[in-house]
């Protein structure tokens, strides 16, 4: 695994067939080892100074923390939104199987 790392990569998307659309664009493109798709999450955010509310889908995707900003960049590329929810967390423990599989089901295997 190198000085890479595993992490997760949360995306929220308008609703199930815009999800679909990113994790296939992700999974296409090797950017992402899996991604579990989690509908009717009900979000209250501010937007252009108002509080506002909506049921989008959850992607939950693992992948390396060094294809993250390819990641970002194939979302956006498909995304609906103007300011989208992208955010990589660490892995801080795992099954180490489970690493490597991440690993070697990303581009750069």
């Amino acid at each position: 695994m190198a000085a890479d790392e595993a992490v997760v990569l949360l995306v929220t998307a308008g609703d199930a067939a815009e999800a679909e659309r990113v994790a296939t664009a992700l999974l296409d493109a090797r950017l992402v080892a899996c991604v579990n798709r989690i509908d009717g999450v009900h979000s209250r955010y501010w937007w252009q100074g108002a509080v506002e509310q909506a049921t989008e889908s959850l992607l939950v995707a693992k992948t390396r923390r060094s294809l993250v900003p390819r990641a970002v960049a194939a979302i956006r590329a498909v995304h609906s939104y103007e300011v989208f929810e992208a955010i990589a967390l660490p892995i801080v423990a795992a099954n180490p199987d489970y690493l490597q599989w991440i690993f070697d089901s990303t581009e750069g295997a």
